[in-house]
């Protein structure tokens, strides 16, 4: 999917990073500028700023994997804060990627302080919509570093077919599939890779 360029400010929210939430009728996929917004990823749609990052994570069946991973580290009460927070959230198909055993590893009690760590890369504080964000990587001259709640650098692009990419510390990239899912607290965009910091 593609993020579209969008000239109106949805909540964009990390700040407790991976109480991402539901794509509904108010998001907006990331997509050329000008391109149609239509969600093909099959996102589950969710009602516009109904309730924090969180709650709207946790009303979207696509983001349970986060759900429970926030819930693992302890990070709802942060995420369910004032804000606003910018939270690029990683779908269970996302986290599929991750081999079950890392995983598992990280949702244990020994694993959550790395599991926070992960968490809290994904969460930029403030709010930064797909139309601002986009602005930030131009005025950027192609890239944006985004300084993250875990304290690390995450860096937005736009790829040859319009969808914005995040580069991790570790060289990894996920694409944004469906931006500005608006939050009481925040604003969400679902991406298809975990972010690693260092």
């Amino acid at each position: 999917m593609k993020i579209t360029r969008t000239s109106t400010l949805a909540g964009v929210s990390i700040a407790a990073l991976l109480a991402l939430a539901a794509c509904g009728d108010n998001a907006r996929e990331v997509a050329p500028a000008d391109a149609a917004a239509t969600d093909t990823y099959g996102m589950a749609p969710a009602p516009a700023a109904s309730g924090t990052v969180v709650a709207v994570a946790q009303g979207n069946p696509d983001f349970s994997t986060l759900v429970s991973a926030v819930t693992a580290a302890d990070l709802a009460g942060t995420l369910n804060g004032g804000g606003p927070f910018t939270v690029f959230a990683p779908t269970n198909a996302a986290f599929e990627k991750i081999p079950a055993a890392t995983r598992g590893s990280l949702m244990a009690p020994a694993g959550k302080a790395d599991l926070t760590r992960i968490l809290t890369y994904h969460v930029v504080p403030g709010r930064v919509d797909a139309a601002t964000l986009t602005q930030q990587i131009q005025a950027g001259g192609g890239s944006a570093a985004l300084t993250t709640a875990e304290g690390s650098i995450l860096t937005a692009r736009v790829g040859a077919d319009g969808a914005v990419t995040l580069t991790d510390e570790k060289g990894g990239v996920s694409r944004v599939i469906q931006a500005d899912v608006p939050a009481s607290n925040g604003v969400i965009h679902a991406i298809d890779t975990v972010a690693m910091p260092n």
